[in-house]
Order: C-alpha cells, then sequence, then structure tokens
C-alpha cells in the first residue's frame, strides 16, 4: 500500500481501514512511525538484507492478513516490484498513492516523457553516470541527505558542473522544502526524505563506442571501432545478459550495459589486478552493477545464469572455450570472437566451417605524426567470427 509523505492523514478512509484491521502491517520504520497505536497489530520493519531475507518473513505470517507499507507507488523502485517477483502476482494486491516521481514532475512541470528515472536507493550513486548527457532530465530517487551532494560532486568530476540540481524534499507533506543549485557549487543541506530533479549539462558521450582514453587500462583493451564492430553484431537488447570472457579492461561488458537500464553483464577475468581495474572502470562510467567473476575460463564459467550473448575478446585457444559459450547460450543467442594470432584465427576459421556464421578481418589504422608529417599506423588486424545460435 502507497502511503505519500504526510503519512496516516493523506490515507484514504478505505485504505485506513485496511490498515486497522490487518493482523500484521510490515514497512521501514519511517511508515509504520506514522500509523497510530493498535493493540494487538503486529508490526514488522524489513529485514536487512531485505530480499534474503523477505521469503521467511512472509512465510512467518501465512494465513494472517498482511499489509506492506511503501512510499508513494510500490511499483517505482519499491517493494512491490519485488514482492510479485517472489510470490507471484496473484498474491499481491497493490493500491498505489501519487508517487514521489510524479509529484516531482509536477513540481519541475516536466513532461513524462521527457525525463528519465534513476533509482539510487540501495544502489551505489554512480549509477546516476549512466545517463549524463547534455540536456537530458532526470528525476533521481535519493537513498538520503547525502545523496545530492554525491551526486553533485559526480556530476562535477565528469564535466557536468553546470548542471543545475533541484532537491525536493518531503513531497506532499507540509514540510515540502526545494533547493536549487549548480552541481559544480553544491553546498545545500538536503532533506531526508528527497528527490533530485538534474538538468543536465555537459559534453556529449556516446552510449557505447566510448573513446579508448576514458578507460584506466593497461593496454588489454577492446578498442572503439573494433568494440563496435563486435557490439553491432551482440545486439544489446533489454534485460539480456552478456558474458565477457576475457574482459581485460572491461569495455565491452560496461557498454552493453550502457545501452539500456535493465542490460546486465558479467565480465570473466583472470587476473585479478585487471579485476579491480574493471570494476573502477564500471563505477566511473555508469555501470557499478557490472557482476565480475575472477579467474580462468571455462572453469570460471561455471555456476553462471545462462547468457543471451557472448563476447569472447582473449583466450579463445583454451581448450574448450568456445565450445562451453555456445552450449551455454540461450536459443537465439550471439557470440562473438575476437583474435589476433594464426592459431585463433585458424581455431575461428574451423569454428565458421562447423557452425557457419560471418566471418570478418579487421584492419583499422589510425593517423600518427610522421616526422613533421602524418601519416597512418596500423593496428594489429583483428579476425572477429559473429554466429547466432538457432533458436528451436
Amino acid at each position: 500500500m502507497g502511503v505519500v509523505a504526510d503519512g496516516w492523514p493523506g490515507i484514504p478512509d478505505r485504505l485506513r481501514d485496511r490498515i486497522l484491521a490487518a493482523d500484521v502491517v510490515l514497512g521501514g520504520a519511517r511508515h509504520l512511525d506514522l500509523l497510530p497505536q493498535l493493540d494487538g497489530q503486529v508490526r514488522e520493519r524489513w529485514p536487512s538484507p531485505l530480499r534474503a531475507g523477505l521469503p521467511a518473513l512472509v512465510q512467518r505470517y501465512v494465513g494472517r492478513r498482511v499489509v506492506v507499507l511503501a512510499s508513494g507507488d510500490p511499483f517505482v523502485s519499491g517493494i512491490a516490484t519485488t514482492l510479485v517477483e517472489l510470490f507471484g502476482p496473484e498474491s499481491v494486491d497493490v493500491e498505489p498513492a501519487v508517487s514521489s516521481v510524479s509529484l516531482a514532475r509536477a513540481r519541475m512541470g516536466w513532461a513524462a516523457e521527457t525525463v528519465e528515472t534513476v533509482s539510487l536507493v540501495g544502489r551505489p550513486a554512480t549509477g546516476v553516470l549512466r545517463s549524463l548527457a547534455p540536456g537530458h532530465r532526470l528525476v533521481v530517487l535519493s537513498a538520503d541527505e547525502r545523496t545530492p551532494s554525491e551526486v553533485a560532486g559526480l556530476l562535477a568530476e565528469s564535466g557536468y558542473a553546470a548542471s543545475r540540481l533541484t532537491v525536493l524534499g518531503d513531497l506532499g507533506a507540509d514540510s515540502e522544502s526545494r533547493v536549487e543549485g549548480l552541481a559544480g557549487s553544491w553546498d545545500a543541506v538536503s532533506a531526508r526524505l528527497n528527490v533530485i530533479a538534474v538538468e543536465l549539462a555537459g559534453p556529449a558521450l556516446p552510449t557505447w563506442g566510448l573513446p579508448d582514453d576514458v578507460y584506466e587500462s593497461d593496454g588489454q583493451l577492446t578498442r572503439r571501432d573494433l568494440r563496435v564492430a563486435a557490439l553491432s553484431r551482440l545486439a544489446p537488447a533489454p534485460g539480456q545478459l552478456l558474458w565477457d570472457v576475457g574482459a581485460g579492461t572491461g569495455t565491452v561488458g560496461i557498454e552493453w550495459m550502457r545501452t539500456h537500464p535493465t542490460c546486465r553483464a558479467v565480465a570473466v577475468e583472470a587476473r585479478s589486478d585487471r579485476a579491480e581495474r574493471i570494476t573502477r572502470n564500471a563505477s566511473r562510467l555508469g555501470v557499478p552493477g557490472l557482476e565480475l567473476v575472477v579467474g580462468p575460463a571455462p572453469d570460471a564459467l561455471a555456476g553462471l545464469p545462462a547468457p543471451d550473448a557472448v563476447f569472447v575478446g582473449g583466450g579463445a585457444t583454451v581448450p574448450g572455450l568456445v565450445d562451453r559459450c555456445l552450449d551455454a547460450m540461450r536459443p537465439g543467442g550471439r557470440l562473438v570472437v575476437h583474435g589476433v594470432t594464426l592459431e585463433t584465427e585458424s581455431l575461428l576459421a574451423a569454428a565458421r566451417a562447423e557452425h557457419g556464421g560471418e566471418l570478418t578481418r579487421i584492419q583499422v589504422e589510425y593517423a600518427a605524426p610522421l616526422g613533421s608529417f602524418t601519416g597512418w599506423t596500423p593496428a594489429r588486424a583483428v579476425t572477429q567470427w559473429a554466429f547466432v545460435k538457432e533458436t528451436s
């Protein structure tokens, strides 16, 4: 059941009656504190960690009348989504209130189709960096009163210091507040319960095909032009999972996730120093949710969920690796393998002969100083095998 910021007075009578008739009320401490005292009613706060402890908590009260309290619309980055995933839609009756996102758009005068919502509740603040684009509008759901300062600092560090932040506190309550300022000079105090409206101002940066120099690297990375060629064949789609095998710097997995908020990726890297670098790159480029597995493939692939796409950027000649990836992919899955050695090229030619697919040799040259002139410097040629698994 959704609750607005002014609490009990803002709840319609019919929903108040349901709350008062419940045997058990579950929610956060703030929501439970809004209720009048009622003898005999059990009130429990959410377990921590929430998702892991939720099934046991709900199971404890099977057969009793249970009401769950949440802020605004429980389906907007809220508890209703988790409850439906765990127990099914037939087990959950949702009564939404006006969401903080809707209230924020109303206060700003922003049409819904012009705004992206980013939730930082229970998530790293660096997640906002995936959405950077000049002129873009964000409604950011804050974790607490520290989030606006964190977001402002991240924007300033990323070249978006001129972005305007409007922090809307206690939306819908008598104590509602509004504070505005620029990311680069932000020093305001924010309400604990707040939503940030952001008008982004900064340099354009592609969602994928990022310049090589935005990555921290030891030189082991898939260069920009090759990355674009690979991603165009991997075909990122909302909600799908990529394995980035032999991830190196993490470029392909990071850019796969940047294409849509629901895209997921697992980076598999044998070297721990490179794995740490992947984590830093993912955080700085707005996809801190990139999963990392440290260990050599194919053994490190054991137990991973079946992927919708796989990129093998290194190690293709390891016995059994390519076959393991082919077997693991879902129907319709896409596999892209890059190789620079004769041995890998021979393996990929054999794979194409056996399975089909597209075999491409990519040679890229870059302009560079040549004495007092400019000449072409060729990069190492890369052989690319792209394959789509049958759907049945």
